[in-house]
């Protein structure tokens, strides 16, 4: 295996969460709430990043949340903290996560949602690697690869260090 590439620089992270902070402020611009929902470990990091982001640029609040979904039985999940999702109702829900493998992670994230009459539901993604199995789209990408099913996506996200590469 060679050296890992570098695809996305620190700046250059912080520039496509900027970017999409703008695009759902744009999108939601007449919304009183925002939920943003980040699928667990890195999904959730890049999740708190956003809100930072949209904290900076729209007054609208944005409540952040984590879903933990069991990657073997992803029909168990839990949503932290506890959500009563009749709370929801004709709120705006956006699910973020770091990089979109095979979509299966992602398709099962939406699940706990999909009880509750919800504005609208949207999907954000930091990397698209466009390997798609399930029928899901991002409505907000920050970068999207072309890679080969033997390349791995390493998304670093820690305070100072954040960086996108391939391996």
């Amino acid at each position: 295996m060679g050296q890992p590439t570098l695809v996305l620089n620190q700046r250059e992270v912080w520039q496509r969460i900027q970017r999409i902070a703008f695009q759902i402020y744009e999108d939601n611009s007449q919304e009183k709430e925002l939920i943003l929902a980040g699928i667990a470990n890195k999904g959730f990091v890049f999740a708190r990043l956003l809100q930072t982001a949209l904290e900076k640029i729209c007054p609208i609040p944005v409540s952040l949340y984590e879903i933990h979904l069991d990657k073997d039985r992803p029909t168990n999940y839990r949503i932290t903290p506890e959500l009563d999702l009749k709370s929801l109702e004709n709120k705006v829900v956006i699910i973020a996560d770091d990089v979109l493998n095979s979509g299966k992670t992602l398709i099962y994230s939406l699940r706990p949602f999909l009880g509750t009459e919800l504005k609208k539901i949207r999907t954000v993604l930091l990397v698209n690697r466009d390997h798609k199995r399930y029928p899901v789209e991002a409505d907000f990408v920050g970068i999207t690869l072309s890679t080969t099913l033997q390349e791995n996506i390493r998304v670093e996200l820690d305070n100072g260090k954040e960086a996108v590469w391939l391996e």
